[in-house]
């Protein structure tokens, strides 16, 4: 018996992977995060599977679940939204698994960030502009950033930013931000990324949160924050340069 962390992706059910799919339809258990995840995803499983909305229940409870699964000799597909490595509390549930002896594998699955950079149809990495993404949050109600983790911290890099879980705490964003990115500096909310109701909202340090709050969104939603959103003065990529050699493309001699 296997506990399977499936990362469901950011909401489009065909952004699923295939091993996650196949591991959804032959599991006899799934458990899923249904804030996020849309139903769709879970309809992969098996008929007479047991099909369980975990949004409402404790860690307790979950545990409880698939322990009583596990005495079955069951499968369990545990399902997440996005990729299960990023905000997705699996860490706890994999402390208790581990406790007891049992067996769990991980199966990633694309995360809300990059979704949100495909809504925006851009690259977060653009030569000399920012080479450096950081995936980051924001103190809120339950739990606070470690020491030096703090936005005023990872604005010095002026890397582009991926602020998550932080939709409600713009007025912060944009004081912490500003000294070092500029109030013009472009920023992108992204409202349910990959959803059929998706929202872009773009804007700068000095504007967003008005927009935001006259788009009236108060959750699930992505902060991008960079000068590469909307940059068009780059220099292209060496990657495809005639004059750049590598070992895929060595020079030709004349």
């Amino acid at each position: 018996m296997t506990v399977y962390f499936i990362g469901a992706g950011p909401g489009d059910p065909d952004l699923l992977t295939i091993k996650g799919r196949d591991l959804i339809a032959r599991c006899p258990a799934c458990l899923y995060a249904g804030s996020l995840v849309p139903e769709a995803v879970v309809a992969h499983a098996p008929e007479g599977a047991r099909v369980i909305d975990t949004a409402p229940m404790t860690l307790d409870e979950i545990m409880a679940e698939i322990e009583a699964v596990h005495g079955r000799g069951e499968d369990v597909a545990r399902v997440h939204s996005g990729d299960p490595s990023l905000y997705g509390a699996i860490a706890e549930q994999i402390r208790r698994l581990r406790a007891v002896g049992i067996p769990f594998e991980i199966i990633p699955g694309v995360p809300a960030y990059t979704a949100a950079a495909a809504a925006l149809q851009t690259e977060l990495t653009l030569p000399e502009i920012s080479q450096t993404v950081i995936l980051t949050r924001t103190t809120m109600q339950s739990s606070a950033m470690p020491e030096g983790e703090e936005l005023e911290e990872l604005g010095r890099s002026k890397a582009t930013l991926a602020i998550h879980l932080s939709i409600r705490n713009l007025r912060h964003i944009e004081r912490a931000l500003t000294p070092h990115y500029g109030a013009e500096c472009p920023v992108a909310v992204i409202y349910r990324a990959s959803w059929p109701d998706q929202q872009v909202i773009r804007g700068t340090l000095s504007d967003i949160r008005g927009k935001v709050r006259d788009a009236k969104i108060t959750r699930t939603a992505l902060i991008l924050v960079g000068r590469v959103l909307g940059e068009e003065d780059f220099r292209d990529s060496a990657l495809y340069d005639a004059a750049h050699t590598h070992v895929l493309r060595p020079e030709v001699k004349v």
